[in-house]
């Protein structure tokens, strides 16, 4: 699985240094660093109003914030890896 952090302007000043943060805590604490590779990325394309965007393969999930990313990784990391 490859996840892919905006790390453009725009998300930079909406969080995505702290989304990047908190993405390699959750693969550390849950051992995914085998299954997971982490990635910065210039504009998706996506800008939101709110939040960063990120991307999972080949899925874009706008509107990341450190107050929805429990439930963001939970739904879109862990689910599809325990799916595998």
């Amino acid at each position: 699985m490859i996840i892919q952090v905006c790390v453009g302007s725009s998300c930079h000043l909406k969080g995505s240094p702290e989304i990047v943060e908190l993405l390699q805590k959750a693969v550390e604490e849950y051992h995914l660093e085998d299954e997971v590779t982490l990635a910065g990325s210039f504009c998706i394309g996506k800008c939101n109003r709110i939040g960063v965007t990120v991307q999972i393969d080949d899925d874009i999930h706008i509107g990341i914030t450190k107050e929805n990313f429990k439930e963001f990784f939970s739904e879109n990391v862990l689910n599809k890896i325990e799916r595998k």
